[in-house]
């Protein structure tokens, strides 16, 4: 499926690049999102990705612009450490979109889909770190339970957890296709369901291999921290403990130190023409926030 860029028409709406200025992308993935607000006036672009394989292709995508644009492979949550090392004190747009990109789901041996039989990775920065086969490999069976109920909000991952650890002791569990057998498996059938039954496990496992709500709440403090007055914050989740996360920390930092308006009371989600054209969009759920002086 080719990349589409989620809710771009509203990120344009709310960031307002065409005042120029310059924007950082805390996940500039494959450019979508950045080439939006290139083509719509920004100045300059410093763009952050932990995957090298989308850094290459945002390059690639934003290569007309390439005098304005920096492309940096760090984490998000690196944004100060990021602008600091360029010197850049404050900003006038930042962005974060929290997805998976199209090309991780469906580029071969990412292991984050169970719809092909590959490795179990689910690493966005194959760089380092732990990969799900890893994990399961090492993890007692409490943990896993406890991962994929956290994480996944999966409400038989203790069957899920104990048919894991049965099975490893025969052969090792290395691949999507065993993983994803293994969780249908364990789940009772009560007919049909809208989504795979393997779904929040894998879900689960992928948040706790690349630590995706670790440190959500200082990365948004950081965020608003260097935007210039009036400047504007947007961020992109896609499942309600994320979203959770930037809900409280958000009206925390508007409540507490009056650091922030927030313009989004509740989260903007895509129309149903975006759906239909991208239902991998379907679940997206975008809050905004403006610096005061």
């Amino acid at each position: 499926m080719m990349h589409v860029p989620v809710m771009t028409a509203e990120i344009l709406q709310f960031l307002r690049p065409e005042h120029g200025g310059l924007f950082v992308d805390c996940t500039v993935g494959l450019g979508g999102h950045a080439r939006a607000l290139l083509e719509a006036g920004a100045t300059r672009l410093v763009g952050l990705d932990r995957d090298l394989d989308a850094l290459s292709r945002a390059a690639e995508t934003l290569a007309p612009w390439r005098d304005r644009v920096e492309l940096v492979h760090a984490d998000y949550r690196a944004i100060a450490d990021v602008l600091n090392a360029r010197q850049i004190a404050v900003v006038d747009g930042t962005l974060a979109d929290l997805g998976v990109s199209s090309m991780q789901f469906d580029a071969p041996g990412r292991g984050f889909s169970f719809q092909r039989d590959e490795p179990l990775d689910m690493r966005m920065d194959r760089s380092h770190g732990e990969t799900a086969a890893d994990f399961i490999a090492r993890a007692t069976e409490v943990e896993l339970a406890d991962t994929i109920f956290r994480y996944g909000e999966e409400r038989f991952s203790r069957r899920i957890a104990r048919a894991l650890v049965e099975t490893r002791r025969e052969t090792p569990v290395t691949t999507t296709a065993q993983l994803a057998s293994i969780v249908r498996r364990s789940i009772p059938r009560r007919g049909y369901t809208r989504i795979d039954p393997a779904t929040r496990t894998f879900q689960a496992l992928r948040i706790w291999v690349n630590r995706e709500l670790d440190g959500l709440d200082r990365f948004l403090e950081a965020a608003v921290s260097r935007l210039r007055a009036g400047a504007r914050f947007a961020i992109i989740t896609f499942h309600s403990l994320e979203d959770r996360i930037v809900k409280h920390t958000l009206r925390a930092l508007e409540r507490n130190e009056a650091l922030i308006r927030v313009l989004t009371k509740k989260p903007l989600t895509p129309d149903e023409n975006e759906v239909q054209r991208n239902p991998r969009a379907r679940s997206a759920k975008l809050r905004v926030a403006e610096r005061m002086a």
